[in-house]
């Protein structure tokens, strides 16, 4: 008679683990990233033709486009400091952005300028503005040449029409300074025509942002206001110096980021997230990671437990993560609980046989 050799509790324990533990890799293994779109955008480097105040209240503005959803990550700009003046001497960056008139915008406008057609907005969107006093962006400056000469600038004639034109204040000489920025967090932007308007603040007085050659169009140039005439806009070239049109030197850099998560296509594990949906650093919602129908590896739940212990594990990360509350948490795993996810259908009854 042969005896049946029993294995030892422990090691069906250990082999139950470990089928779990492997059928939890194979449940979060995630498709590979969204194919990458890197953004990028440049005016080019001064020209040497205009510098025009970049200081609060005083506020210029270029326009840039984007074709796709895109997550600006980084900003550069480029102006004059008086002469001697150390990058060192910048205290705060703020940065703003706007959409074209009449977005945001009074309409009809005052009529306290020549146009505002194709000009910034009258109002920024909150979302979007970043400043280094509270820590949204960081910034660093360099000195690019210590003796920088533009042939015009435009620091304090700005007036309503009919005195906008004053053909502006003529040569400025000073330090050309670079500044970088960095956004915490990246700025989200659906697709559209927007302006980029920096201001600098220095001890060591007024920050001049420089002109550039102008983009590939459209191109819509740049425009500047005061409380003078805020807020309306002048155009730079057009309306105040009669030159021009001017642009200004800024290049931006970022990713597309189809699916709107916060998270740049190029790192994104889980494309098409539904709008609004929380997700990790992957951008994943819980959902993404563990859907009802089945494992995201393929195939389906083999019963409704497996389907609650992946959610459980699942929003755990995601507490310790600190996207959720121990409660939401909670609330996650009992719904979970209450689904009918994972588990098998129900085989209809059969009729009855009527006897005769």
């Amino acid at each position: 008679m042969k005896t049946r050799r029993t294995r030892p509790a422990s090691l069906i324990n250990l082999a139950a683990s470990l089928a779990f533990s492997l059928s939890l890799i194979a449940l979060l293994a995630l498709a590979p990233p969204a194919s990458a779109g890197t953004f990028s955008f440049s005016t080019g480097d001064p020209d040497g033709l205009m510098g025009t105040l970049s200081r609060v209240p005083t506020e210029t503005a270029d326009d840039f486009v984007l074709t796709e959803q895109t997550l600006i990550s980084q900003a550069t700009f480029t102006g004059l400091l008086p002469s001697g003046a150390l990058p060192s001497s910048i205290t705060n960056v703020q940065i703003e952005l706007y959409r074209v008139f009449p977005n945001d915008s009074t309409n009809p406008p005052s009529g306290n300028v020549p146009t505002r057609d194709n000009s910034p907005a009258d109002n920024a969107f909150a979302s979007a503005t970043r400043d280094s006093s509270d820590g949204s962006l960081s910034f660093d400056a360099v000195l690019v040449n210590s003796s920088f000469a533009v042939a015009n600038s435009v620091v304090n004639g700005i007036n309503p029409s009919p005195n906008q034109l004053t053909s502006g204040e003529g040569p400025v000489t000073g330090a050309e300074v670079m500044v970088t920025v960095t956004f915490n967090p990246p700025i989200l932007l659906p697709a559209d025509h927007y302006f980029f308007r920096p201001a600098v603040s220095s001890t060591s007085g007024d920050f001049l942002w420089l002109s550039a050659p102008a983009p590939v169009a459209p191109d819509l140039e740049t425009w500047i206001r005061n409380d003078n005439i805020a807020p309306d806009w002048l155009r730079v070239g057009t309306d105040i110096t009669g030159q021009g049109p001017f642009n200004a030197s800024f290049s931006l850099t970022g990713d597309t980021d189809a699916d709107g998560d916060g998270v740049p296509d190029s790192l994104d594990q889980c494309p098409d997230t539904p709008s609004g949906g929380l997700v990790n650093a992957n951008g994943c919602t819980i959902d993404q990671l563990v859907p009802c129908e089945g494992p995201s590896s393929g195939g389906t739940w083999k019963n409704h437990g497996q389907y609650v212990s992946a959610i459980a594990h699942v929003s755990k990360t995601f507490r310790a993560q600190g996207l959720i509350s121990g409660r939401e948490r909670g609330q996650i795993v009992s719904a979970a609980a209450r689904s009918d996810c994972g588990k098998k259908a129900k085989k209809p009854k059969k009729p009855k046989k009527n006897h005769p």
